[in-house]
């Protein structure tokens, strides 16, 4: 699992993180967030219309809310799923392992 975790100097308080995802159709998903509230959310890969809407539904929201909200959702027989996936990159967002 390859992870990017930067600050971007210039906003105070911005974080942004490229996570490259494990066991979805999603191949990563690219999160800006801004005092602990999703700015927003890109999935690349996975089922166009539920990727666009997960982050349409996520965006403006806190990222802990979003964690205990997703954490653990899975897809048919798979033990994660785009969703699950988007709480593991929030976590190391937050530096979380």
């Amino acid at each position: 699992m390859e992870i990017i975790n930067q600050q971007n100097p210039s906003a105070e308080g911005v974080q942004h993180t490229l996570y490259t995802c494990q066991g979805t159709c999603s191949k990563a998903i690219e999160v800006t967030a801004k005092d602990g509230v999703i700015e927003n959310v890109t999935f690349y890969g996975g089922c166009n219309g539920n990727t666009k809407g997960i982050s349409q539904l996520v965006r403006g929201m806190k990222v802990d809310e979003v964690i205990d909200r997703l954490k653990g959702t899975t897809c048919g027989a798979r033990p994660t799923s785009c969703p699950d996936q988007l709480t593991r990159a929030l976590q190391q967002l937050k530096g979380e392992n």
